[in-house]
């Protein structure tokens, strides 16, 4: 008896979006991303990572772009005509470059603005608070500070427990370990990893750092010029020179194993405290 295999959450068909009339940033971009999977968008600044990102999640408009051909299919069903906010209600969430946060609210302020939207419960939304907290301890601890205040390595684990805070099925996310020190970054992808193991929930990421990203996720694709240039097994990239000399700098031995991040260890309880469903 054959598996049943499973359709992928998003599928990206040969997309083109342009700036205004004249700058075309992503040309014929096709991705799949599955349910319960990491995928990692790589490529130097520039290459059309968040235009793609933000062709998914409609949010060109704002910045005079748009999606002038191709399709983007959410659980099979046409997504391109949907409002951001319609997307964020159907299991779409972007977390945008930067680290964006309403600095002058406290942190739990901002986590909370991200479960208004499915107009919980004040039991519920408590509950969804506690569950981000477990993942996210430091954010306990610093819940009555101005987000503002908090180090760049807290406002990314906001950002991210904001948008868990919307109960999402896959989340979007740009650049995460910008400007961090890689073991706050080894942290933040670790509980993504866990977060996709034990949760179910599914990643698009856009980064730059390609050994990082290839070494978490299951699948990649390599943007160049709003092209996909290469995609494959996330294992595979990792050991292919084409991608290693452009993304990581030098040519590795082919005799040497590609670098692992050290494992961080997360909280105790972590794995056994699960994001609503």
């Amino acid at each position: 008896m054959s598996e049943t295999v499973q359709p992928p959450l998003l599928e990206v068909d040969d997309i083109h979006a342009h700036y205004g009339q004249a700058i075309e940033a992503v040309r014929g971009v096709s991705l799949t991303v599955p349910q319960a999977g990491i995928v990692a968008l790589l490529g130097a600044n520039g290459a059309g990572k968040t235009t793609t990102l933000k062709a998914i999640s409609n949010l060109l408009g704002p910045e005079r772009g748009t999606v002038g051909r191709g399709r983007i299919l959410w659980r099979g069903e046409p997504a391109n005509r949907l409002s951001a906010s319609d997307l964020v209600k159907r299991g779409i969430v972007q977390v945008l470059e930067g680290r964006r946060c309403f600095a002058q609210l406290t942190v739990e302020e901002n986590l909370r603005s991200g479960g208004f939207l499915r107009r919980p419960s004040s039991q519920k939304l408590k509950a969804d608070l506690e569950r981000v907290y477990t993942w996210f301890p430091r954010l306990r601890d610093k819940r009555a500070t101005r987000a503002g205040l908090t180090s760049g390595g807290e406002q990314q684990m906001v950002a991210i427990g904001r948008a868990l805070m919307t109960r999402p099925s896959l989340v979007l996310l740009d650049e995460p370990s910008m400007g961090l020190a890689p073991i706050i970054v080894q942290e933040i992808f670790e509980i993504i990893d866990a977060l996709r193991r034990e949760q179910g929930v599914s990643f698009l990421i856009a980064e730059q750092n390609a050994n990082l990203a290839l070494h978490y996720a299951d699948h990649g694709y390599v943007l160049e010029n709003g092209v996909v240039a290469t995609s494959g097994r996330a294992a595979d990239l990792r050991l292919r020179d084409d991608v290693t000399d452009f993304y990581l700098g030098a040519r590795r031995d082919p005799q040497e194993k590609p670098h692992e991040p050290p494992r961080v260890h997360l909280p105790a309880g972590v794995a056994t405290h699960a994001l609503p469903g």
